[in-house]
């Protein structure tokens, strides 16, 4: 790279911190890091023009988990585990909502409603039965019934006539949350250098050198927030999760609010600007969806299409106006990674699709590995 000495002085000198991934969690690791240390020069080194992988793509749940997710997850985990799962996400929201404030994110507390297909009557019922059981688990995080039985009276069609809704949950305006995130770290004097991929990295033992694309240069600490992306870097139990989703035309009188659930969580949709947001899907191949190249494939296009058409808008026209992806990064456990690499090296990844709700408390957590 054709580096002056001003750009060589200016921006890849002295570098105390440097945090990888300019995501939710990267950008709440530095903040915590200025925080701490008010004097370090802090950079954060980004692959993306814009944040890559899903913090700018996600659908803008603030949400701790559908019945039925929380339910499975039972299987895999202990109630101790779940219920910790469930307080982080909420603690981690509230966080994120004290931080940069509602008006700030486009908070919204509609609830989040869980829809059961007419086919999937067996799940619903076992939901029905362990709905006391749950609430009972949960109440410690939200001091009160956390699910509730409620109408279908957005007139959803193919599904059961009730929903089991958490009415603490909410939703945001992901592209606001990130804006607000990313001019809070430059007011804090956080460089960001986008379109910077790096390549390698090694703990020297008094620093580490990272090489990317057109430089090598040393920092004195590294933390490593990539989520999806951990692998390229890693060797953590972390895969990449492609999520697809696309978006509709404005729909004139929408009545629809609220985020909402299908198959066990595999299925998401909300409004947004008089809009249906959907995404979802990779249940139906998996294996092609571990993946962390972008885009979106025909069967699940279809999929989300025919959502649409029979169960979310059966009786009201609609245009797809775009579609998208993201990667997430998931594993056989809900738990995030947050741990030392090395001397001077840490990681904070597999945020297991819950970003938005654990990607504050996971970045805080990251910094103090520093300590």
């Amino acid at each position: 790279m054709n580096l002056s000495y001003w750009e060589r002085k200016s921006w890849f000198s002295n570098i105390d911190i440097t945090v990888v991934g300019s995501g939710i969690v990267g950008l709440n690791c530095a903040l915590e890091l200025r925080k701490k240390h008010p004097k370090a020069r802090i950079l954060i080194l980004e692959k993306g023009k814009l944040p890559q992988g899903a913090s700018t793509k996600n659908a803008g749940f603030a949400c701790f988990g559908s019945i039925s997710e929380i339910l499975s997850d039972l299987k895999t985990h202990s109630e101790q585990e779940v219920l910790q799962l469930v307080q982080d996400r909420f603690d981690g929201i509230q966080s994120l909502r004290t931080l940069l404030g509602d008006d700030a994110i486009g908070y919204q507390n509609n609830g989040g409603h869980e829809l059961f297909l007419n086919k999937d009557v067996g799940l619903y019922e076992r939901c029905l039965q362990e709905l006391n059981s749950v609430n009972a688990l949960l109440q410690p995080v939200f001091k009160n019934d956390a699910f509730k039985v409620v109408p279908n009276k957005f007139n959803f069609k193919g599904i059961n006539n009730t929903y089991i809704s958490n009415v603490f949950e909410g939703q945001i305006d992901t592209g606001r949350m990130m804006h607000s995130l990313l001019q809070l770290a430059h007011d804090k004097n956080i460089n960001i250098l986008n379109a910077t991929p790096v390549k390698a990295f090694e703990d020297t033992g008094t620093g580490v050198l990272i090489k990317t694309d057109d430089i090598a240069f040393t920092t004195k600490k590294l933390l490593i927030a990539t989520n999806g992306f951990a692998a390229q870097l890693l060797s953590e139990n972390v895969k990449p999760a492609r999520a697809q989703v696309l978006i509709t035309k404005p729909i004139r009188d929408l009545s629809i609010k609220g985020t909402f659930h299908l198959e066990e969580g595999y299925y998401y949709f909300r409004n947004i600007d008089n809009r249906i947001l959907l995404g979802g899907g990779r249940n139906l191949d998996f294996k092609a969806e571990q993946t962390t190249d972008f885009g979106t494939t025909v069967l699940i296009k279809n999929k989300l299409n025919q959502l649409l058409e029979t169960v979310i808008l059966p009786e009201q026209p609609f245009e797809i106006d775009y579609s998208w992806s993201g990667i997430m990064g998931v594993g056989q456990q809900k738990k995030a990674i947050v741990k030392q690499i090395s001397d001077n090296v840490a990681c904070g990844v597999r945020l297991g699709g819950m970003g938005i709700a654990i990607g504050r408390i996971i970045g805080k957590n990251l910094a103090n590995k520093l300590d």
